[in-house]
């Protein structure tokens, strides 16, 4: 078995809270009282363009809610945008322990939208664990697409069989085992531990 030289990380569901999944959106949709199905609808036909970093918060906003008058501001739903992040902080300590060693190159490979994501690296402290941001809005790409696997290896230079990708979701996680990536799909943190340690990862 090779060794664990690279520890690739998804960013919501597995350190912190998702940013903008159906969860925060359903929240953010009841908060403000919009119409589900009218902002689903026009939420499909640019989040692709959104999470790849094509279009700005500004420019997805006029496209789902202020396409219309509202009895809000900009400024007071994009606050609460922001306000729904937060920390798994049990994740992010061990992450940050990690990191600390100076054993492992730590990146993160994750789909999010440029302003929520440069304000969640910056709030949470993601550059202190973190040496590089595979993010879909920097380059272009999302998972579970095999390019932004494939991306994080050859930027980094790192052997495939010498990387662990961990994600939340499964389908994630399977373009990145078909390049040779060795694979954790996160539950629990003593479960996470586990897995790691039966690939010899500990800080």
């Amino acid at each position: 078995m090779s060794e664990i030289h690279a520890i690739f990380w998804d960013v919501g569901g597995v350190l912190l809270t998702n940013a903008w999944d159906h969860t925060e959106r359903a929240a953010a949709l009841e908060h403000f009282r919009l119409d589900e199905k009218e902002f689903h609808g026009r939420h499909e036909m640019v989040v692709s363009s959104f999470e790849r970093g094509k279009i700005s918060l500004d420019d997805y906003l006029d496209r789902t809610v202020f396409y219309r008058s509202r009895s809000f501001t900009r400024e007071e739903f994009r606050d609460y945008m922001l306000s729904l992040s937060r920390p798994m902080t049990d994740v992010l300590t061990f992450a940050r322990d990690l990191a600390t060693s100076g054993k492992y190159f730590m990146g993160t490979i994750n789909n999010e939208s440029r302003e929520l994501n440069l304000y969640r690296i910056k709030k949470f402290g993601l550059r202190d664990i973190f040496r590089v941001f595979v993010s879909s809005c920097f380059v272009g790409l999302r998972k579970p697409e095999s390019g932004i696997y494939r991306l994080a290896l050859e930027i980094t230079q790192i052997n495939p069989e010498q990387c662990c990708f961990i994600d939340d979701r499964a389908l994630n996680l399977e373009c990145a085992a078909k390049l040779g990536m060795r694979t954790i799909q996160m539950q629990t943190l003593e479960q996470l531990r586990g897995d790691l340690g039966k690939l010899l990862v500990k800080p």
